[in-house]
C-alpha cells in the first residue's frame, strides 16, 4: 500500500481545460473507462516507501529513480523537488517488443592465447542472444489513459517557467497533442520535426522523422539553437580578394530587400577562419523547427534501410531506442541553463541525464527497467557525475522490467494454461484442478500502471461481468494483486455482491515472486597482497542464463534445419565467467546502500573499463582493491546482480 497519496495539484485553475469538465474535450476524448482515470487524479499520486540503493561519488541533488513515472513524481513532490525543463521519449504505442542483444564476453580463462597486442576482436567471435526490454503493446484507450496520468503528474512538480519536450510519432502524437493541450492550457506550442532517417522500406510514405511537441510559458528559459550546417553554407558564400584574404557576404538590411552586399568587417583583412566567426557573430541565428540529421544534428541520420537511430559508436550503448547525444545537447542547450534541473520520466539510455551532465545541468533520470538503471549508472560513472541511486518499493519493479515479470508469470503460476476455450482474454489463463476444476486466473497486468492497484472498480468488473460471461463450469477464480485498496472492504464488497457461486479468492503476487529470483553463484577467492586485495573469480553459475541460452539454442536449432542450414549454438564453458558483465567491491559496509570502492566492467570485446575508464586490456579474472572489500557484487550479461558478503 503507499504511504499515502499526493494531490497533483493543489486546486484546479478556473476554467482549466480538465478531461472530465468542458463538453468539448468530453465529445473529442470520450474514451473507454476514462472515469478510473478521474477517480484515480481525485485520489492523488501514490507515495511509496523509497528505498537508497547506491550514492556514486559527492553528495548530490542528481538523481536515478527505479520505478513508474506517476510513484517518482509524488516522492519528488513530497520532497519540494522542482523541474526546469522535462524531456520525455515515452512508448509510441507501436505495437512493437522492443529487446537488447546480450552479448557473452570473452572468457579470461581461455582468452590467455590471444595477443595483447590485438586491438579488435571480430565480431563473429562475440556471441549474442536478445532479451525483452519491453512491449510497446497499447491499446490507444489504454495508452491515452496511461499517458494523461504521466503529464498531469509530470505537470504537478514543474516548475511555473517551466518548459516540456515531447518525443512521439505518428502512431499516436495526434491524440496524444489533444492531451497535452488540455494538461498544459496556457502554454505556448511549438512542433519541432526531427528528420532521423528512412525507418524501413515497403510503405507508400516510409517513415522518415518523428515529432517532438514544445510547450512553455512566454517567460521560460529560452536560448535559440545554434543550426549545424551554418557554418558550411558560410564557408560556400566567401569570396576572395585580389590579395587572397576573404570577406563574406549578406543580406542586404535597407530597402527591403534581398540584394546581396559586401561585408569587409571594418575594412578589415580576415582569414577564412576569421571570416567564419565573423559571419556567424553578425548574423542572429533562429530557433528552425525542422531539424534535419547530417545536415543539421550531427551524427543524428539514420542509415537506410536500418530503422535505428544513428549514434557514433562511442555512445552506442546497445540499448533500443537510444537517441543520439546531439538531439538532446540541442534540446537542453535551448530550453535551460546552468544548475537547472533536467528530468526524463522514461529515461531508456540515460541520453538525457548525460548530457544534461556535460552541460552543467542536473538531472533526474526515471525508468522502470533495471537495465535502464544499470546503463544510465555506467554511462554516468564513465561522464565522472555525482548522483544517487534510488528504488521506489511500488511492487512492479518484480523482476528486470514489467514485460520480462509478465512473461515469467506464464512459468510461475503452478499449471496455468492459456487460450482455453472459454476463457476470455481479460484471465491472464486458467489453472485445472483435480477436484476444483477449470479455476480462472486474473493477473494485472504490469506494464499498465492502471491496474496496479485492486480496487472496488475492478472488482465490480470481475464479479458482475466477467465472472457473467464465462464460458465454462467455474466453481473459483484467483484474483492476483500488486496492490490492493482496502482488502476487508474488498472481502465484503465480494461478499455482499457476488451473484453468482464462484469463489473469489484474492492472491498476493508479490508472495508468488518473492523466492523466485535465485542468485547467481559466484565462486571467488580474496588475497592480500603487496598493493593491497586481490579479488578472483574462479567460477560463476547462472541458471537463469543458462535456461535463456538454451532456449535460445534450441530455437536457432529447429530454424537452422528448417532452411536446411548448420547451427553453431551458444556453448558455456565450465567457468562461465563470460556471463560476467560487471564486478564491483565495497569497501565501506556490508549492508545498505552500496558504495563502489572499485569496479571492472567488461565490454562485449572483452576490453576492461575500470571505474569508468576505457582501456584495451582484455580482464584476467581478477579485480584489484586498495580497501580490504566487504561485499561482492557481480552483475551478469543481463542485468541480474548478486551481491555476497566477504567473510
Amino acid at each position: 500500500m503507499p504511504v499515502k497519496y499526493i494531490p497533483y495539484y493543489p486546486n484546479t485553475v478556473e476554467g482549466q481545460a480538465i478531461l472530465d469538465n468542458i463538453t468539448r474535450t468530453q465529445r473529442v476524448l470520450r474514451y473507454r473507462e476514462n472515469d478510473k482515470v478521474y477517480d484515480r487524479i481525485k485520489r492523488g499520486m501514490p507515495f511509496y516507501e523509497v528505498e537508497p540503493i547506491e550514492t556514486v561519488g559527492e553528495p548530490s541533488e542528481n538523481l536515478v529513480i527505479r520505478g513508474e513515472c506517476i510513484s517518482a513524481c509524488a516522492y519528488l513532490k513530497e520532497q519540494g523537488i522542482k523541474v526546469d525543463l522535462v524531456y520525455i521519449d515515452p512508448p509510441f504505442a507501436s505495437g512493437a517488443d522492443y529487446a537488447k542483444k546480450v552479448f557473452l564476453r570473452k572468457n579470461p580463462k581461455i582468452a590467455d592465447n590471444i595477443a595483447v597486442a590485438k586491438q579488435e576482436m571480430d565480431m563473429e567471435e562475440l556471441k549474442a542472444f536478445e532479451e525483452k526490454m519491453y512491449g510497446d503493446i497499447w491499446k490507444k484507450e489504454d495508452y491515452l489513459n496511461w499517458m494523461y496520468e504521466n503529464l498531469i503528474a509530470i505537470k504537478s512538480i514543474m516548475n511555473d517557467n517551466g518548459s516540456i519536450y515531447f518525443h512521439i510519432d505518428l502512431n499516436i502524437g495526434h491524440y496524444a497533442k489533444i492531451l497535452m493541450d488540455e494538461v498544459f492550457v496556457g502554454y505556448e506550442f511549438n512542433e519541432i520535426v526531427w528528420v532521423c532517417g528512412l525507418m524501413g522500406f515497403g510503405d507508400i510514405y516510409p517513415k522518415a522523422h518523428e515529432t517532438i511537441f514544445v510547450y512553455r510559458k512566454a517567460d521560460s528559459y529560452f536560448h535559440a539553437p545554434y543550426r549545424r550546417g551554418y557554418s558550411e553554407r558560410i564557408t560556400n558564400a566567401l569570396q576572395k580578394d585580389s590579395e587572397g584574404w576573404y570577406y563574406t557576404r549578406g543580406r542586404e538590411t535597407s530597402g527591403g530587400g534581398n540584394n546581396l552586399k559586401t561585408y569587409i568587417c571594418n575594412n578589415q583583412k580576415l582569414s577564412k577562419e576569421e571570416a567564419i566567426a565573423e559571419a556567424n557573430k553578425n548574423r542572429p541565428q533562429s530557433a528552425w523547427s525542422v531539424w534535419i540529421g547530417k545536415d543539421d544534428i550531427a551524427n543524428s541520420y539514420g542509415d537506410y534501410g536500418v530503422g535505428t537511430y544513428a549514434y557514433t559508436e562511442k555512445e552506442n550503448v546497445g540499448y533500443a531506442t537510444q537517441k543520439p547525444e546531439a538531439l538532446l545537447q540541442r534540446v537542453i542547450s535551448a530550453s535551460s541553463d546552468k544548475e537547472m534541473v533536467v528530468a526524463d520520466f522514461f529515461g531508456g539510455s540515460g541520453v538525457t541525464s548525460k548530457v544534461a551532465n556535460d552541460l552543467g545541468r542536473k538531472f533526474i533520470h526515471v525508468d522502470i527497467g533495471i537495465n535502464s538503471i544499470q546503463t544510465v549508472r555506467d554511462r554516468l560513472i564513465e561522464a565522472k557525475a555525482n548522483f544517487q541511486i534510488l528504488e521506489i518499493k511500488d511492487g512492479v519493479s518484480l523482476f528486470r522490467n514489467p514485460q520480462q515479470t509478465m512473461d515469467k508469470l506464464k512459468m510461475l503460476i503452478p499449471g496455468l494454461l492459456q487460450g482455453l476455450p472459454g476463457i476470455s482474454k481479460f484471465w491472464f489463463g486458467a489453472v485445472i484442478h483435480s477436484k476444483e476444476g477449470t479455476i480462472p486466473v486474473y493477473v494485472p497486468n504490469l506494464l499498465n500502471s492502471q491496474e496496479k492497484v485492486l480496487d472496488i472498480p475492478t472488482i465490480n468488473i470481475i464479479i458482475n461481468q466477467e465472472l457473467q460471461n464465462l464460458e465454462v463450469n467455474v466453481k473459483k477464480v484467483i484474483v492476483y494483486y500488486i496492490d490492493i485498496d482496502d482488502q476487508k472492504e474488498l472481502e465484503k464488497f465480494i461478499k455482499e455482491n457476488n451473484a453468482t457461486e464462484i469463489e473469489v479468492a484474492l492472491k498476493d503476487l508479490k508472495n508468488l515472486l518473492h523466492d523466485v529470483v535465485i542468485e547467481d553463484i559466484i565462486d571467488f577467492k580474496t588475497t592480500q597482497i603487496n598493493d593491497g586485495f586481490e579479488t578472483e573469480i574462479k567460477k560463476f553459475i547462472s541458471d537463469r542464463l543458462i535456461q535463456k541460452i538454451g532456449e535460445f539454442n534450441q530455437k536457432g536449432n529447429l530454424q537452422s534445419i528448417a532452411k536446411g542450414k548448420k547451427f553453431n549454438p551458444i556453448i558455456i564453458s565450465e567457468e562461465g565467467l563470460e556471463l560476467i558483465e560487471l564486478i564491483a567491491l565495497d569497501g565501506e559496509n556490508t549492508e545498505g546502500q552500496w558504495h563502489s570502492t572499485t569496479e571492472i566492467k567488461i565490454d562485449k570485446l572483452g576490453y576492461v573499463i575500470t571505474n569508468g575508464v576505457k582501456s584495451k586490456n582484455f580482464w584476467d579474472g581478477k579485480i584489484i582493491s586498495d580497501k580490504k572489500p566487504l561485499r561482492i557484487k557481480v552483475r551478469n550479461i543481463s542485468g541480474d546482480e548478486t551481491i555476497k558478503v566477504i567473510e
